[in-house]
């Protein structure tokens, strides 16, 4: 049971922050939506923290998507949201982060990831850069660490390169990919229906389970490393664009908000790639007889939640299983 619940397409992102966003739509009118991951950080208990001006308009609407719980309701805010603080309690005592997004009246976007560190935001003017910069970075690398699906290609492509020179092309070929159809994704050159996406990028890490297979010389990825790698690189571009666009970015500064999350999700890669070759390097000292039995244990690691996920991700395309 464990293992299914593991196994669930909804913990391939798991422990993906909370968002709060804010909404103006009228002169004191406020939106307020409010989404937590369906797998929580343990202890996490999170609630926010409006201003003591504004007052509900009416209860909240819970709901749950396919990703999280959202709540949705109103609230009146004398004055607008100018100058107001916002927050959210428990960050502390659960060290997770919250992704705030205020949408003001005139259309100004305002991102900030909220920490254990900086709980409390006021909503001021523009950010300043460096803001900019260190929460997408953050989003980035958290969205990369918290997503099993990239993290066993990434493991893939790091087992299946015969050495590091390969593995430096391979990596670099996987992360100019994503961060082409990244880029067209977010900017909007590059529309593709979630579902699809989301089922193909399983598939890509079934591609690299097999592959894990077969004896070194026969392999698909050892002839045509760098190639297919940039190819599924495209492809989880689409993916990484997806997560960006649940977080939304600040109008007047797409650029610097891509590129720090773009950032972030290779400070995250490189952080795991340096730990599955730490790994490795211990691994390679237990007695051959154990390494011999155990060669096929990373593709079964690799392999068995991405058929999972593919066909999950299928019925949930064709509407089967609710």
């Amino acid at each position: 049971m464990c293992a299914l619940l593991w196994l669930s397409p909804a913990l391939a992102h798991q422990f993906a922050p909370s968002l709060l966003e804010l909404e103006e739509t009228g002169d004191t009118q406020v939106r307020v939506f409010w989404k937590q991951p369906l797998v929580k950080v343990a202890g996490s208990n999170l609630t926010p923290v409006l201003p003591g001006e504004c007052t509900g308009k009416d209860a909240p609407d819970v709901r749950r998507d396919d990703t999280g719980m959202v709540a949705t309701w109103r609230i009146d805010c004398p004055g607008g949201l100018s100058g107001k603080s916002i927050a959210v309690e428990g960050i502390a005592e659960s060290r997770a982060n919250v992704l705030l997004r205020i949408v003001m009246a005139d259309g100004t976007s305002i991102n900030q990831v909220l920490t254990p560190e900086t709980a409390v935001f006021t909503i001021t003017g523009r950010q300043p850069w460096t803001t900019i910069v260190s929460g997408y970075a953050t989003i980035g690398g958290e969205h990369i660490l918290g997503g099993f699906d990239h993290l066993l290609f990434v493991l893939g492509l790091t087992l299946l390169a015969p050495g590091i020179g390969s593995l430096l092309r391979t990596v670099t070929a996987f992360t100019v990919g994503h961060s082409v159809t990244l880029g067209l994704a977010v900017l909007g050159f590059v529309n593709l229906p979630p579902a699809p996406v989301e089922i193909a990028i399983a598939a890509s890490i079934l591609v690299l389970a097999v592959d894990l297979t077969r004896q070194p010389e026969n392999r698909w990825l050892r002839a045509n490393g760098w190639p297919l790698a940039a190819g599924f690189g495209l492809l989880h571009g689409l993916g990484f664009a997806g997560a960006l666009s649940q977080v939304g970015l600040p109008q007047s500064d797409i650029p610097l908000a891509l590129l720090a999350f773009n950032i972030g999700i290779e400070i995250g890669q490189i952080a795991f790639v340096v730990t599955v070759l730490l790994a490795s390097v211990a691994l390679v000292r237990l007695p051959r007889p154990v390494l011999a039995r155990a060669h096929l244990l990373p593709a079964y690691v690799i392999g068995v939640p991405a058929a999972f996920w593919m066909i999950e991700r299928g019925w949930g395309a064709l509407g089967i299983g609710g």
